[in-house]
């Protein structure tokens, strides 16, 4: 278990958390969610003990041992792989330094031994025997072989480095874990792997992630930080999500009546219920959210962008086929003999291991790069719009403001009209006045989203969209994408986005392509089938 009493953080004038008391209970996961800036990863680390706070108290029983996600990879540099998962249990790694230089001992005395006996017995009580091949299955399970166990963590590239981190916050079995981001970086099944861990986990857990699926799958509960408090929900993100928006509507209608408001919350917890997570703590949830009260559920103060993709005329049957498309960069194969038609009302998610191969593909339709071999032909009917993943080339060194930046890509340019499309994304008042290259990844990716929307295509391209973007910004664009009704090619990391998306799954495999018409669950059911 792991508390907080009157904690309260001050930058100042300003205090990013005031008077917080809150308390993380054994057996629950807790998925701290809040606007960019609201202080999420910074509450973490007052928890972790990494930053001090202002006023108030972190309680944490003498007893219990933290595990943390480490975000500097270059912190183990130096330590083999294996090693570096055993360090995250501070205590166990002391004795095992500490058995080596008794045991190197040549004039060995009888207090030594005494000493070494209780070493021995607290050893076993910590499943120190059990240590290394404890690490090097968790190793595994996250993609990291045998191979690589002995090898210096600087001979690792930063994808790897970032699973033998999270091996080393979960190693051991800590009485509570605190876990930063954990999904970035990994593969669909590293991320099952940890999904499953944590199912099994009894411990208490608090994860911030951008990934809406693995919240889902994982969280009993939600911590939203808002209006410089914590509130905790019962359920996971969907469900607080579904929540705040009800209960922002039922604040707007006012003359509704309490019956009508209370029969209406309870329809919505019914539906909830019954599909509450497979986890194992399924039961218990549907419970809590079976006894939640009207006053349980409080509108957010969180502001979404609108995103809204709309065609400006209609595509034609004829939209593009792709034959024999190759390419290699440096000797390596990134695209092998690709062929496929893509049809009217496709959404196509493009996937695969290998990121520089998909970005490739995206940049060659785009017509940014050039093929080695092969051809694709775009109908005539298209017009398309290109997300690429690096947007480097539209903001660097741009002296523009906002307004300025945004009427480059508007066939109408008044004032008045910008501002109203910097205003849905969020960039109001004196914001749609700073310069284009003061921006932050996720701002610049919300003005390469309105870019996209004023082209009004009917074909979008998307590499990783997502990247950069917060909850708020990320859902709506899901929905942007859900309602859109011209012809979609992306891809993404997000799961969600790609599951509620995608009506066809196109693979990038070293030998070609899989391409099937399905859902992205069904996809990866097949692929499990097909090992």
């Amino acid at each position: 278990m792991i508390s907080t009493s009157n904690l309260t953080l001050q930058y100042g004038a300003r205090a990013l958390f005031k008077d917080v008391n809150i308390k993380f209970t054994p057996g629950n996961c807790y998925g701290l969610i809040g606007a960019n800036g609201a202080g999420k990863s910074t509450f973490l680390k007052i928890l972790s003990g990494e930053i001090e706070p202002t006023n108030g108290d972190v309680v944490i029983p003498s007893n219990q041992r933290l595990g943390v996600l480490k975000q500097n990879h270059f912190e183990f540099d130096e330590y083999e792989v294996l090693k570096t998962v055993i360090m995250g249990h501070k205590r166990l790694l002391q004795i095992m330094e500490e058995k080596e230089v008794y045991y190197a001992k040549t004039d060995f005395s009888d207090e030594d031994g005494i000493k070494l006996a209780e070493l021995e017995g607290e050893f076993a009580e910590l499943n120190g025997w059990d240590a290394e091949s404890d690490a090097a299955t968790m190793l595994n399970g996250l993609g990291i072989t045998d191979e690589y166990h002995y090898k210096k963590m600087e001979e690792l590239n930063g994808s790897e480095k970032v699973k033998v981190l999270l091996a080393q916050a979960l190693f051991g079995n800590p009485d509570i874990l605190l876990l930063d981001e954990p999904t970035n970086h990994l593969d669909i099944q590293s991320i099952k792997w940890l999904e499953n861990f944590l199912h099994n986990f009894d411990n208490t857990v608090i994860v911030v992630s951008h990934d809406r699926h693995f919240l889902n799958q994982v969280c009993t509960h939600i911590a939203d930080i808002d209006f410089g408090k914590i509130q905790v929900y019962a359920g996971n993100y969907d469900f607080w999500y579904e929540s705040s928006q009800l209960a922002q509507q039922q604040a707007r209608d006012v003359n509704k009546k309490t019956e009508a408001k209370m029969k209406e919350l309870q329809d919505f917890i019914r539906r909830f219920s019954a599909n509450a997570s497979k986890s194992k703590q399924a039961t218990s949830r549907k419970k809590i959210l079976e006894n939640l009260k009207l006053e349980d559920i409080r509108p957010s103060s969180r502001k979404y962008p609108f995103i809204d993709f709309k065609p400006d005329r209609e595509v034609g049957n004829d939209l593009l086929s792709v034959n024999d498309l190759s390419k290699s960069v440096e000797g390596e194969v990134l695209l092998n003999d690709i062929s496929f038609v893509v049809n009217k009302g496709d959404k196509i998610a493009i996937i695969g291991n290998n990121e520089v191969a998909k970005t490739t593909l995206f940049d060659i339709l785009a017509e940014e790069d050039k093929q080695d071999n092969g051809e694709f032909k775009w109908g005539v009917t298209t017009s398309r719009s290109y997300f690429p993943k690096d947007n480097s080339q539209y903001f660097d060194n741009c002296e523009l403001s906002l307004v300025d930046w945004l009427r480059q890509f508007s066939e109408e340019k008044s004032e008045s009209f910008i501002r109203g499309w910097l205003g849905r994304m969020l960039f109001s008042g004196e914001e749609a006045l700073k310069k284009a290259k003061v921006l932050s990844g996720g701002e610049k990716v919300r003005c390469m989203l309105s870019r996209m929307m004023l082209s009004g295509a009917n074909v979008l391209l998307l590499d990783e969209p997502t990247n950069h973007l917060d909850l708020e910004s990320i859902t709506a664009l899901n929905d942007g994408l859900i309602n859109y009704k011209g012809t979609l090619i992306f891809t993404s990391h997000d799961h969600q986005i790609i599951q509620t998306v995608a009506n066809r799954i196109i693979e990038i495999t070293p030998d070609g392509i899989i391409d099937k018409q399905t859902t992205y669950d069904e996809y990866l059911e097949w692929r499990e089938a097909n090992k």
